[in-house]
């Protein structure tokens, strides 16, 4: 059983780790910056700017590209806490059937069909779900009651689900 307040970070560093090991963060990191690079450098060529200005473009839809994608991470992480902290203090507790976590105001439980992988870091559990990754869970490992909890966890998620 793992118990815990939701924190912000907690949200952050599941989106992180959506972005970094599934293919729909990896495409969002690198496509939204691209797009906007070619963008710049097309409207640029389009004007006929000179080749110094044109690089300069090139680096600022880089760099706009990135902050975009930077913001959109954090407003997820802002909108999936907000959801979650209206819980209060969450008892999640995980086994062969799937999760189920109660809180103040709020229950819900989720089989295994909704998830299909796991990622761990080295603060959290995360389990993503659908061929995008839309379904994200996250468990704070500082919430285990007992250190071997973390392992028992590990155990039932690599039975289930594909680590990542």
């Amino acid at each position: 059983m793992f118990v815990y307040e939701p924190a912000f970070e907690d949200f952050r560093g599941a989106v992180r780790a959506r972005a970094r090991r599934t293919g729909a963060g990896r495409a969002e990191t690198a496509l939204v910056p691209l797009v906007t690079t070619g963008v710049m450098v097309g409207f640029a060529l389009f004007r006929g700017f000179l080749p110094g200005l044109v690089a300069v473009c090139a680096v600022l839809g880089l760099g706009a590209g990135a902050f975009g994608v930077s913001r959109g991470r954090r407003g997820m992480a802002r909108r999936l806490h907000g959801v979650m902290a209206a819980y209060g203090q969450c008892r999640t507790v995980v086994d062969e059937r799937g999760t189920a976590t109660t809180g103040r105001t709020m229950s819900y439980t989720g089989d295994w069909t909704l998830f299909t992988h796991w990622a761990e870091t080295p603060e959290l559990f995360v389990l993503l779900g659908g061929p995008r990754a839309s379904c994200l869970a996250v468990l704070p490992k500082r919430g285990a009651e007992e250190p071997a909890d973390v392992d028992r966890l590990r155990g039932i998620l690599d039975r289930n689900l594909r680590r990542l």
